[in-house]
């Protein structure tokens, strides 16, 4: 049995759960409210203030399922409580960035600023002109933006310039070796 899929998922205080008939999910909380298709095999019971999902069968699509969707539900629920966040940091001499209204604007070495509005449910803030946090309730979107906002100029390996999470291991290269 999936030792993820196995585990329940804990309502904490504040947090409502609603489960219908087509297997949707809606998590409401202080934070706001998601709602998610998980799939119809899975088996989501309430019992006793906890969430517990279980497979029908054996088979290799339903194990993979069964971890896949105790996780997401517990991503909702993570999410309404307390959210998530991704801090990024930009590295690179002239490189920067600026809130103007709910548009992030980049300055990455292009000829010309790099302007990207924030998604539904997703806001980033500059804390300082050289780190983004991105936050929001649905961790997928979170990640989704903060990989969009890398890939604009993604960490080099010879300077290590570029927009990189923050913790992140840059691999360095060695440059050229120069003439005897």
């Amino acid at each position: 049995m999936s030792r993820i899929g196995k585990m329940p998922v804990i309502i904490p205080a504040g947090v409502e759960f609603k489960l219908s008939d087509d297997n949707t999910v809606t998590v409401k909380g202080p934070k706001g409210t998601l709602s998610r298709k998980l799939p119809d095999d899975m088996n989501i019971a309430v019992e006793a203030g906890q969430i517990v999902v279980s497979r029908p069968n054996d088979l290799k699509r339903m194990k993979a399922f069964h971890g896949l969707t105790r996780m997401l539900i517990f991503n909702m629920v993570e999410g309404v409580t307390n959210g998530f966040s991704k801090t990024l940091e930009i590295v690179g001499t002239g490189y920067r960035a600026a809130k103007n209204g709910d548009k992030l604007v980049l300055s990455l070495g292009y000829s010309h600023p790099v302007e990207m509005d924030d998604p539904k449910g997703v806001t980033s803030t500059c804390e300082t002109p050289t780190r983004i946090v991105v936050a929001g309730i649905d961790k997928e979107a979170v990640g989704q933006y903060a990989a969009d906002i890398r890939s604009k100029r993604p960490p080099e390996p010879y300077k290590g310039k570029g927009v990189k999470y923050q913790g992140e291991y840059i691999i360095r290269k060695a440059g050229k070796a120069g003439k005897k």
